[in-house]
């Protein structure tokens, strides 16, 4: 090897052990920049299973969702949601939709996204169908202002507008009724 090669050989080596030395050193540290965050983030569940009770401490609904996620500190929000209540509430009703919305203090879930209320008292089986629903389910009330299909057997009735009790198997229509009722 000649000296020139062997000098090159030396500078080349000398270059790339202090690109690696000055590249370590400023290197930031970001572990120790930045403080400990304390902050909430939340949670999620997969196959999440919420119960309701009443005011005995009963099981009186239990919500089933494919997805919770807490969005905010007072907010959760459901996807792929079932609500029904338990079988010593004597309320045959479940409630089907593709998202819902539980805030802390508030009673009330808001249901959105083909909302399905299926009821089976008697012969017929009743089904509300519609895109936005508010449920208590601790006083057993459904309402929305949207637009909500209902079928009774083989009666339907579409309106504007609803409140159920669903304890009680009533359902008011607030505007805009029509209906085919056959014998």
């Amino acid at each position: 090897m000649s000296p020139r090669a062997i000098t090159v050989l030396v500078i080349l080596t000398a270059a790339a052990l202090a690109s690696w030395y000055l590249a370590r050193n400023n290197r930031p540290a970001e572990a120790d920049e930045r403080p400990y965050d304390t902050t909430h983030r939340g949670y999620y569940l997969k196959s999440a299973r919420i119960l309701g009770t009443g005011e005995d401490g009963s099981l009186l609904y239990e919500i089933d969702a494919a997805y919770a996620e807490q969005e905010a500190k007072d907010r959760i929000e459901f996807t792929e949601v079932r609500i029904r209540y338990s079988p010593q509430s004597d309320v045959p009703w479940v409630v089907h939709a593709d998202k819902a919305t539980l805030r802390e203090g508030s009673p009330r879930i808001a249901l959105r996204g083909h909302v399905r209320a299926l009821g089976n008292s008697g012969d017929d089986e009743t089904e509300i169908r519609t895109q936005y629903l508010e449920l208590d389910p601790e006083r057993f009330v459904a309402e929305t202002d949207e637009r909500v299909q209902i079928r009774i057997g083989a009666r339907s009735l579409t309106a504007t507008g609803m409140l159920a009790s669903l304890n009680e198997n009533k359902v008011e229509l607030k505007s805009n009724v029509r209906g085919k009722i056959a014998p």
